[in-house]
């Protein structure tokens, strides 16, 4: 072993400090806990190693409670044929886990696996293998078990067909890697198709060479890329990082076989899921870890691949999406108007149908209203001229009863007043002596009483001097003839028109005989005061006694002296307020309208 260590030693020393100082650490715990190695045929760099990284230890610890010591590995693939390469690798294997127990294996594809078994009796001789191939034919290990998911290279180009109908030429993109296993399956599986397409392999040609023919390649084309990890002059690559100088240069579409090509450029391809195939075989591997014997499980065949395209390269390309086939997964599609604000837009069309409603609601309640208003305007009119008819009809009657009062009157006064004088003159002629003078003085006095009573009345139903003298005039001889001594009366007047409207000066003069009637009859007031005022456009009376009140709230529409003032007013257009409350006294306002008086002068005090 002096040799390769010989040889390792420029380039491991910090490595085989490491090895030492965790051999140095090692407890009595790690027989408790479980112990993994991982090998991957890849550099650390490579993306089913980075898969793998994030996703296997995160399976096993949730499998196992978080007892497990987790070890991985990376083989690189290009560099493996190299002796040195390999004796490095095995010397560096053997100064780290020397000692190590390993309770499973896990090798990830053809070149880890051909590593565990060529060395398996020197480092782990009873532990069990889990592996991952794509080869049908790999060598079963004793004490092993793995997954087989074979790579499906026809899958992708027929996918390609379906987006180009028009497809004429298949250009396979590969370097100069040491897998020729690979590229014959790819040439086995892609047979069947050089009836009818022109299939050109571009292996191992130096980069420049490869880019300069990728960048003029002919009409109706598409680039299979396989792996590039180093090129015709040995010059080594990152695969995926080669990958987006290719897609960057070439002229036609590039399509690929593995997904971690699928956001570095490619239209898509049946992808093999390299997340899928690394939760396979950590299952697989707790299987083993819980007790299970690795040769009693079977190997299981796996279809690993999803068919995927990139929607941004399909716009690029100008592929039709129409022609994507049934049960294709688009990736990286950038969301439409409707995807990214779906929710805004379902908002707003909600808010605006709430409010188309409530828009349509109101609309309809304008309509309802407006036939109300409209109904209310009708009915207003009509009942305007009710109330005018009635007030009209009022009118009529109240001067039907003055007419009438007039006709009264004057009966009384030219007929019966005549006739109770000539009754009069024959009484006096029989005033002579004996008994018939004692019973003509006791007719005529009675006579004399009953042309007293009729004179009173004559005048009480219809005041002839109204209208010779006027209302002040008037409603000055109402005060004398109505005082009383006990119970004085005072009238006052300003600014009250010499000429009236006939029907206004004998409303107010009802309205005041009416008021000092109920006042001498009902208040016991021991003062009456009537005050009549005269303004531009109205006529203002005030009558208040102080007597002993009442409620008015409990007398309205009940008195029929108040009932007549009301009709009187109401006929002229008039107001009355009566303000009164028990023991209080009683106060009557009332407003006459006067805009159609036409002032001949004013009456001032």
């Amino acid at each position: 072993m002096t040799g390769p260590l010989t040889r390792l030693a420029p380039h491991c020393v910090l490595p085989c400090f490491i090895v030492l100082v965790e051999l140095a650490v090692a407890s009595s715990a790690w027989a408790q806990q479980k112990q993994v190695l991982v090998l991957y045929s890849t550099r650390r760099d490579a993306q089913i190693a980075v898969v793998g990284e994030r996703e296997l230890p995160r399976i096993l610890d949730k499998g196992l409670n978080n007892e497990v010591d987790y070890y991985s590995e990376y083989i690189d693939r290009a560099r493996f044929p190299n002796p040195e390469y390999r004796a490095g690798f095995h010397d560096f294997m053997q100064v780290k886990y020397q000692g190590r127990r390993f309770d499973i294996v896990i090798t990830m594809d053809e070149v880890a696996l051909e590593f565990a078994a060529t060395f398996r009796q020197e480092f782990f001789p009873d532990t069990p293998v889990v592996y991952f191939t794509s080869y049908g034919d790999t060598r079963r290990v004793a004490n092993s078990t793995g997954i087989l998911s074979h790579r499906d290279m026809l899958g992708s180009v027929e996918l390609a067909i379906a987006l180009q109908p028009d497809l004429r030429h298949i250009f396979i993109v590969s370097g100069a890697e040491p897998d020729d296993q690979f590229l014959e399956t790819t040439r086995a599986q892609l047979m069947s198709l050089e009836s009818r397409l022109t299939i050109t392999y571009l292996t191992g040609l130096p980069a420049k060479e490869l880019e300069s023919r990728l960048a003029a390649l002919p009409a109706q084309s598409m680039i299979y890329y396989l792996i590039v990890s180093r090129d015709g002059t040995g010059e080594n690559f990152h695969p995926l990082e080669y990958l987006d100088r290719v897609t960057a240069i070439a002229n036609a579409p590039v399509y690929s076989w593995v997904d971690s090509t699928i956001d570095h450029g490619i239209v898509g391809g049946n992808l093999k899921s390299q997340t899928v195939e690394t939760q396979a075989i950590g299952e697989l591997a707790l299987r083993v870890l819980g007790g299970e014997s690795a040769d009693s499980i079977p190997i299981s065949s796996r279809d690993l691949n999803v068919r995927q395209v990139d929607w941004r390269q399909l716009q690029r390309w100008k592929i039709d999406e129409s022609r994507i086939p049934a049960g294709v997964t688009v990736r990286f599609r950038e969301p439409s108007a409707w995807d990214r604000y779906r929710l805004y837009i379902l908002g707003a069309l909600g808010l605006l149908l709430v409010q188309s409603g409530l828009i349509t609601g109101l609309l309809i309640q304008r309509a309802r209203r407006q036939r109300a208003e409209t109904g209310l305007q009708a009915s207003r009119i009509e009942l305007r001229g009710s109330y005018d008819r009635i007030r009209d009809l009022g009118a009529r009657l109240l001067r039907a009863q003055e007419t009438e009062r007039a006709r009264i009157a004057r009966e009384l006064h030219d007929d019966i007043t005549q006739q109770l004088s000539l009754l009069v003159i024959d009484l006096a002629l029989l005033r002579g002596d004996g008994q018939a003078r004692t019973l003509a003085q006791e007719a005529m006095t009675r006579v004399e009483q009953i042309v007293k009573s009729v004179h009173e009345l004559s005048h009480r139903l219809h005041p002839t001097k109204l209208r010779l003298i006027g209302l002040v005039a008037a409603l000055r001889d109402l005060q004398h003839e109505l005082t009383q001594a006990d119970v004085p009366i005072t009238f006052t007047y300003d600014r009250v028109p010499k000429t009236l409207p006939p029907d206004v000066t004998l409303c107010v003069f009802r309205v005041v005989q009416e008021a000092l009637h109920n006042a001498l009859k009902y208040s016991h007031a021991h003062a009456i005061k009537v005050h009549l005022e005269g303004a531009t456009e109205e006529l203002k009376l005030t009558i208040a006694d102080d007597g002993v009140g009442f409620d008015v709230n409990a007398a309205t529409g009940k008195g029929l002296g108040l009932i007549s003032m009301a009709e009187r007013l109401e006929a002229i257009r008039g107001t009355f307020e009566i303000r009164s409350q028990p023991g209080t006294g009683t106060t009557l306002d009332v407003t006459v309208p006067l805009s159609i008086v036409k002032h001949a002068g004013t009456v001032t005090v």
